[in-house]
C-alpha cells in the first residue's frame, strides 16, 4: 500500500539513464539471458554505484521512466528511486502488478546495508552498470501501488 515501509533484504540490481535503456533493449531483442539478470520477481534500484556509495537519481528522466513498464512486463515487481513518475507509468505499474518506491538520499544508509556487490551487465558502463547488490534491511518507501500515488494523495492522475 502507498506509504507503507519496506525493508528488503536480498537482491537488487541497479541501472540508471546509461544501462537500463540497454537492458530494455535486450528484453525486446530476446536476449535477456545473454545479459544475466535474472528480472523475474526482480528489484531495480535507479542508482549508480561508484567508490563513493550510491543514492537514488531521479526515476522520471526519460531513458529511466521509459524503462518501468517494460522491465515490469519482464517480471521486475520493485522499482526504487526518487521524484514522482507520470500517470502513463502509474498504469503500466498497475497493469503489470509492480510498485514504484522511493528512498531518501542518503548514501551512508545504503552503504550500510550493502553485503556485497558485482557487475552483471554492460561493465563498459563504469558505475552506471547494472549491478547485482546482496543487502540486508535496504529502506524504502512505497510511492505507487495498485494504481495509487504518494505524489497525488491516492490518485490516479499523475503529477
Amino acid at each position: 500500500m502507498v506509504g507503507d515501509q519496506l525493508e528488503i533484504t536480498g537482491t537488487i540490481y541497479t541501472g540508471r539513464d546509461a544501462a537500463l535503456p540497454r537492458l530494455v533493449k535486450a528484453i525486446k531483442e530476446n536476449r535477456l539471458s545473454s545479459v544475466h539478470v535474472d528480472l523475474q520477481g526482480g528489484i531495480i534500484f535507479h542508482t549508480a554505484v561508484s567508490s563513493a556509495g550510491i543514492g537514488p537519481t531521479t526515476s522520471n528522466k526519460v531513458e529511466i521512466e521509459e524503462s518501468i513498464a517494460p522491465l515490469s512486463e519482464a517480471g521486475i515487481k520493485i522499482h526504487i528511486g526518487k521524484g514522482s513518475i507520470s500517470s502513463d507509468t502509474i498504469k503500466s505499474l498497475q497493469e503489470f502488478h509492480s510498485i514504484f518506491a522511493v528512498t531518501p538520499p542518503v548514501s551512508a544508509l545504503f552503504s550500510r546495508s550493502i553485503v556485497s556487490i558485482k557487475v552483471v551487465a554492460f561493465p563498459e558502463e563504469g558505475m552506471e552498470a547494472i549491478h547485482e547488490l546482496t543487502v540486508r534491511k535496504f529502506p524504502a518507501i512505497v510511492a505507487v501501488s495498485q494504481g495509487e500515488s504518494i505524489y497525488d494523495q491516492g490518485t490516479t492522475g499523475g503529477p
